[in-house]
C-alpha cells in the first residue's frame, strides 16, 4: 500500500441515537494510531477532524424517517471532499469513527477517483435499509444501501449524482443481524454475503480467500469498511449496537493480515468505537491493533 497516509477523524454520532461515538477519533488517537503507523514506516499526516454541524441549527432531527438527514448529509459532503483531495495528493485515506453513516462520504470521495471499486464491509449488520424499510430511521443502517444506489436521493447522489458502488462489487463479512427489508434488498441486488455461519463453518481464511478472489475477478481496487461491532462484544465492548456471536480477536487479525498481502487496498475506515460504552479504552486499542495488521504489521 502507499507509504503516505492521511488520517481523517469524523466525530459524528448523528447517524444513530446513542451518544459517545463522536469521541471515537479522540480515543483512537489516544490509543496510539499515529505512532503505530509511523513505527511501520509510513509517513502519516493527521488532517484532524471533520467539523460536525450543529443539528439544532439545521432543524433536521427527523425528516421522512431519516434522523438528522440534513446534518448527516453536510458532514458526509465535507468528508467526501476531504477524501477526494487526499487521493488527489497521492495519499491513502484512513478514516475513523464516528458511526457507520460516514461510509457514505468515504465512498463518495473514493468513487470520484476510482471507477470500479470493490468494497469489503465487515459488520454485524447489513446497513442495507432505506428510509422505506428502516425500523429506526437511523442513517448508519442505510449507508451501504445508499452507496449502491438505493435510498433517499440526498444520500444516494451525495457529492456526485451517480451510484458510487455496484452492488455486485460488495462483500459483507460477519453479518448476524438483518432486518427483513435488508434481506430482500441484498437478495435482489445479488450482494455477496458471508454471515457468521460461513465464518464458523468455513473459517476466516477460506472466507477471505473467496472474497478476495471474487473481487479480484471484477474490480480494480478495494475499500475496507470495518465496523467494530463485527467482533463479539466480549472482544469489543465499546460499540453502540453489539450483537453476541461475532468474530474473535484472532479472526479479525487474520482477515486484515490477508488484506495486507494484497496490493489493491486503496482506502479504509474503522467505525462505531464508542468510548462511553467501552472498558478502559479496550475497543479503541483493539482498533489500533487491527489497523496495524491492515498496514502490514507482523510478529516476525
Amino acid at each position: 500500500m502507499k507509504r503516505n497516509i492521511t488520517v481523517i477523524g469524523v466525530p459524528m454520532d448523528l447517524g444513530q441515537l446513542k451518544r459517545g461515538v463522536d469521541m471515537g477519533p479522540q480515543a483512537i488517537r489516544y490509543a496510539g494510531v499515529i505512532e503505530k503507523l509511523q513505527t511501520l514506516q509510513y509517513d502519516v499526516s493527521d488532517f484532524g477532524d471533520i467539523k460536525v454541524v450543529d443539528v439544532a441549527s439545521e432543524n433536521s432531527f427527523v425528516a421522512e424517517n431519516l434522523n438528522n438527514l440534513t446534518a448527516v448529509k453536510k458532514v458526509n459532503e465535507m468528508l467526501a471532499n476531504t477524501v477526494d483531495e487526499t487521493i488527489e495528493r497521492g495519499d491513502f485515506p484512513l478514516v475513523f469513527c464516528g458511526d457507520h453513516s460516514i461510509a457514505i462520504g468515504s465512498l463518495a470521495g473514493i468513487a470520484k477517483r476510482y471507477k470500479n471499486i470493490g468494497v469489503i464491509w465487515f459488520d454485524a449488520h447489513g446497513d442495507m435499509n432505506t428510509d422505506k424499510t428502516s425500523p429506526s430511521g437511523n442513517i448508519h443502517g442505510m449507508s451501504l444501501a445508499a452507496s449502491v444506489g438505493h435510498g433517499h436521493p440526498s444520500l444516494v447522489h451525495l457529492f456526485e449524482a451517480k451510484t458510487k458502488i455496484q452492488p455486485e462489487n460488495v462483500v459483507l463479512i460477519g453479518v448476524r443481524e438483518l432486518d427483513r427489508g435488508e434481506i430482500e434488498l441484498l437478495r435482489q441486488l445479488n450482494v455477496k454475503v458471508f454471515t457468521m455461519h460461513e465464518v464458523d463453518t468455513m473459517g476466516m481464511k477460506a472466507v477471505m480467500d473467496e472474497a478476495l478472489q471474487y473481487l479480484q475477478d471484477r474490480t480494480d481496487k478495494i475499500h475496507v469498511s470495518f465496523d467494530l461491532d463485527v467482533l463479539d462484544p466480549s472482544e469489543a465492548p465499546g460499540v453502540g449496537t453489539p450483537v453476541i456471536g461475532g468474530i474473535t480477536y484472532r479472526e479479525a487479525h487474520v482477515a486484515l493480515e490477508l488484506l495486507a498481502k494484497t496490493k489493491g487496498i486503496i482506502s479504509a475506515e474503522f467505525v462505531e468505537v464508542n468510548p462511553i460504552l467501552d472498558v478502559r479504552n479496550k475497543t479503541a486499542e483493539l482498533t489500533v491493533a487491527l489497523i496495524g495488521s491492515l498496514f502490514g504489521e507482523t510478529l516476525f
